[in-house]
C-alpha cells in the first residue's frame, strides 16, 4: 500500500485556535457563556480578572497555573468570539455568549459558529492570518464539506461519508480546495480513487486535528452524524439547515483586497480584528438555527438501542403535540415545559391519581407568576414547577441555573411547594434533576446564590436528585 502525498505545489497546512478544553467543550462553553454574560462589559483588566476567577471555579480548575487560565480565556475569545477587546481596551460580552446563556441551546450555538467560521479569520494570531492571506486562502470549511457530501450522495445514489484523514489531506491541507475552490465533484473523485487504490494517510500525532475539530463541531451542530467516530455522514434530519450553509454567501470580506493581492501587513490584519468579532456575532436575522426538537430526536440508526427506543417515544410525543399546534418545536423553553407537563401527568397516573391529571397546567409566561407548571402531589396539594432546559448533542453536566426576580419571589413564597426541574436534553438521553425549596437549600449551604437580575444559583449534586423522565402515554 502507498501513502498519500499532497502535491508539493498545493500543500498548505491550514489551522485554527484549538482550545485545550476541547474534550469537554460543551460543558465548558455553557458555563463560560453564562459567566461572560454576568460580567458584561468592563475595562480589559477588570473583565479578565473576573473571567479568570470564573475559569478557576470550573470543576477541576482550582489548581491551574495562571498561564493556563490565561490560555483558556484567550482561546474562548479567539475561536468562539464570546467576548472581544475593542479599540479602547474595553472588553465586551458578545451576542453569541448572551444567546447561549439565555437559550441554553448548544446545537444552535455550534450552527451559528460554523455558519460564520472561515479561513482566514481572527481566530488565529495576526501573523498566521497574514500567512493564509499570502497563500490566497479563501475557504468556508462547513459549506464545502456539506456540499461535497450532498453532491456525492446525489451522484452515487447512496450514503457517502468522509473520515478525518480524508478531510485533512484531500480538503483542508490542499490549496485546490482552500484557495481555488475546486469543484466538489473532482475532490470526491480523488477521495474515491484513493479508496479504490487502498492508499493510506499518515494520521500520527496532531496531523489531522484541525480537520477533525471541524467535523466534531459539525457533529455538535447536528449537521453530521457518525456511528463510529471515524466516518462522518450528512444528517438528513437537518436538510433545511444544511441547504442554508450550501447556499450561503456569508463571508468576512475585509481581508479580500489583501487576498487578491496576496500581500498585506500585520497592521492591516490588526485593523480588521475588531470588525471580525463583530461579524461573527451578527444577528442571524432570517437564518433561524434554533433547534427543532422533532428533527433533533430523529434517530437514523437502523437498529435502535433501548435508549434510542425511549428517545423515539419522546419524539412521537413531540410530533403529537406539534400536530395539535400546541408546541413551538424551536422554543427550547416550550419543549422543556411540554416534556415536564407530560412527566407530571404520567407521575400522577402511575401513582393512582389520574383524577388529578386535569389539574396539571402550563402557566402562560405573560402572567409572571414565577413558575411554568402548576401540578399536584398525590395528596392533592400544590406542586409549582419552574423548568430550566438545556439542549446539546451529547450529555453534559451543568450546575447553574438563573431564577428571575419573579421566580425567586415565588420560591420564597411557596417554600417546600416550589420545585426547579433541570432538564438536560441530548440525542441519546434526557436527564431530569429536581431541586425542591431552593431558599431552604441556600440556608442549608447546599446551593450558592449570586444576585443578578434575580438569582444566579450554583448547586451541588446533593441539593437535589435525579428522576427518570416519564413520557405521557
Amino acid at each position: 500500500m502507498s501513502v498519500y502525498q499532497i502535491p508539493e505545489e498545493y500543500f498548505f497546512r491550514i489551522h485554527h485556535c484549538r482550545p485545550r478544553f476541547k474534550g469537554n467543550v460543551e460543558n465548558v462553553l455553557i458555563y463560560i457563556a453564562t459567566e461572560i454574560t454576568r460580567i458584561g462589559d468592563a475595562p480589559k483588566d477588570e473583565f479578565n480578572n473576573s473571567l479568570n476567577n470564573a475559569i478557576k471555579c470550573f470543576p477541576g480548575n482550582s489548581t491551574l497555573a495562571l498561564k493556563t487560565v490565561n490560555n483558556w480565556r484567550t482561546e474562548i475569545s479567539s475561536l468562539f468570539g464570546l467576548f472581544y477587546e475593542d479599540e479602547n481596551h474595553y472588553n465586551h460580552a458578545m451576542l453569541r455568549a448572551k444567546e447561549l446563556a439565555e437559550h441554553n441551546d448548544l446545537v444552535e450555538f455550534f450552527k451559528l459558529f460554523l455558519y460564520y467560521f472561515q479561513y482566514p479569520g481572527a481566530h488565529i494570531k495576526s501573523r498566521d492570518v497574514l500567512e493564509q492571506i499570502e497563500a490566497g486562502i479563501h475557504f468556508k470549511p462547513t459549506q464545502y464539506i456539506l456540499k461535497l457530501l450532498k453532491t456525492a450522495e446525489e451522484n452515487t445514489g447512496k450514503r457517502c461519508g468522509i473520515t478525518k484523514e480524508e478531510a485533512c489531506y484531500c480538503i483542508f491541507n490542499d490549496l485546490r480546495c482552500t484557495r481555488d475552490n475546486e469543484d466538489v465533484v473532482i475532490t470526491w473523485q480523488r477521495i474515491q480513487r484513493n479508496r479504490d487504490l487502498e492508499i493510506e494517510y499518515v494520521a500520527d500525532g496532531d496531523v489531522t486535528r484541525y480537520a477533525g475539530d471541524i467535523l466534531d463541531y459539525m457533529q455538535h451542530a447536528n449537521l453530521l452524524v457518525s456511528y463510529n467516530n471515524k466516518e462522518f455522514f450528512i444528517n438528513h434530519s437537518e436538510n433545511e439547515a444544511i441547504l442554508k450553509y450550501i447556499n450561503s454567501t456569508e463571508w468576512f470580506s475585509e481581508y479580500d483586497t489583501m487576498i487578491a493581492n496576496r500581500s498585506g501587513t500585520i497592521q492591516d490584519v490588526n485593523d480588521c480584528r475588531c470588525d471580525w468579532f463583530r461579524y461573527v456575532n451578527r444577528e442571524a436575522g432570517e437564518t433561524d438555527f434554533a433547534t427543532d426538537i422533532t428533527s433533533f430526536f430523529a434517530v437514523e440508526s437502523e437498529i435502535p438501542t433501548e435508549p434510542e427506543s425511549k428517545m423515539q417515544l419522546f419524539a412521537a410525543y413531540m410530533e403529537k403535540l406539534k400536530s395539535l399546534e400546541s408546541l413551538k418545536t424551536k422554543d427550547i423553553g416550550d419543549i422543556g415545559e411540554s416534556l415536564v407537563h407530560g412527566h407530571e401527568c404520567q407521575r400522577l397516573k402511575i401513582g393512582g391519581r389520574e383524577d388529578l391529571v386535569h389539574l396539571v397546567v402550563k402557566i402562560p409566561t405573560e402572567l409572571g407568576v414565577g413558575y411554568d407548571i402548576s401540578s399536584r402531589e398525590l395528596d392533592d396539594t400544590i406542586r409549582n414547577i419552574e423548568v430550566k432546559t438545556t439542549i446539546s448533542t451529547k450529555p453534559i453536566v451543568f450546575n447553574k441555573i438563573h431564577l428571575t426576580p419573579n421566580e425567586w419571589q415565588a420560591a420564597k413564597s411557596y417554600k417546600e411547594r416550589y420545585f426547579v426541574y433541570r432538564l438536560m436534553v441530548s440525542k441519546t438521553e434526557i436527564k431530569l434533576y429536581i431541586i425542591q425549596n431552593p431558599v431552604e437549600l441556600f440556608k442549608q449551604d447546599l446551593i450558592d446564590i449570586t444576585p443578578r437580575e434575580g438569582m444566579e444559583i450554583t448547586f451541588r449534586e446533593a441539593a437535589g436528585h435525579y428522576e427518570e423522565l416519564l413520557a405521557w402515554v
